[in-house]
């Protein structure tokens, strides 16, 4: 029987995050991931830069390595700092 979460059942931490299910084979000798995670960058979603976009200041921009808050992406390893 194949286990499939619930939409209410999975919090995604942020919307550029993205949920999906892999195939689970009848012969996997591994215990079944019923879902995975993966990151969308926000520039796909931006097909050209308009004109008089925000701007972070200089010190911000340096801190969050974009100059435009558009295109910030909040992306954290799951393995943790230092890997």
């Amino acid at each position: 029987m194949k286990f499939v979460p619930k939409k209410e059942e999975i919090s995604l931490n942020h919307p550029q995050e993205r949920v999906y299910t892999p195939f689970i084979g009848p012969f996997d000798p591994c215990p079944p991931i019923t879902h995975k995670t993966y990151s969308t960058p926000p520039q796909l979603f931006i097909h050209f830069q308009p004109p008089n976009l925000p701007q972070f200041s200089p010190m911000e921009a340096l801190r969050h390595g974009t100059l435009w808050p558009a295109l910030y992406s909040p992306y954290e390893s799951k393995w943790g700092k230092g890997r």
